[in-house]
């Protein structure tokens, strides 16, 4: 691909970005998304076939820079300490409104369509993995709950909180608020039953 290409191929995937965010998928069409990247259709036509390309091919970027995201910010090992891993993973799982609506749009399209459905669970796959490296220590040392099983078991239970969590940022918009809940509910999650007690983060306690 030429840079110019390049270029027009990223423009036309951050304009999407803002207007499946806004208008969801199956309100979008074609024009409105090459009138907010400045294209022409023919430009459009040239990087993608449909529009249903552009949405999975933009899916595709944001979760691979996302994913990237997580591993990176969990790439500290924090050893035997729960709490440490909890305001990690906190912070580093994204509470983005906008790409929690596209996420949510991919996935009702996903639940009809199997090639879309793999993607959507490989993405899943590997931030729960990077999750569950995260926890390794722990949960060989029986830090962790019993309950929750091995370091993936433990991943599972935070990718569920986590997306009930994004479930009502939907409705409430408040950010910060569902940040400090996702941080009390893991460490409820990771700490219920076993002998070692997490300190509560300084915005929890005020709570």
């Amino acid at each position: 691909m030429t840079r110019r290409r390049v270029r027009t191929r990223a423009n036309l995937l951050d304009a999407a970005f803002e207007v499946f965010a806004a208008k969801g998928f199956r309100g979008v069409a074609i024009e409105e998304v090459c009138d907010a990247a400045g294209y022409s259709r023919g430009a459009f036509y040239s990087n993608f076939d449909s529009l249903e390309g552009l949405f999975f091919a933009l899916y595709q970027q944001r979760g691979d820079l996302i994913a990237d995201q997580v591993a990176e910010a969990l790439s500290i090992d924090v050893g035997l300490d729960v709490s440490a891993a909890v305001d990690r993973v906190t912070e580093a799982l994204p509470l983005d409104r906008d790409w929690l609506l596209v996420k949510t749009d991919f996935l009702s399209h996903a639940a009809r369509n199997p090639i879309v459905a793999q993607t959507l669970s490989q993405h899943r796959a590997r931030l729960r993995q990077t999750i569950a490296d995260q926890l390794a220590r722990p949960a060989a040392e029986g830090v962790l709950p019993p309950v929750l099983g091995d370091a993936d078991g433990a991943a599972r239970a935070v990718m569920t909180a986590y997306e009930g969590v994004t479930a009502q940022l939907l409705l409430d918009e408040d950010p910060e608020g569902a940040r400090a809940w996702l941080r009390r509910l893991l460490t409820g999650l990771l700490t219920a039953g076993s002998a070692h007690t997490a300190r509560p983060a300084p915005d929890d306690a005020a709570r």
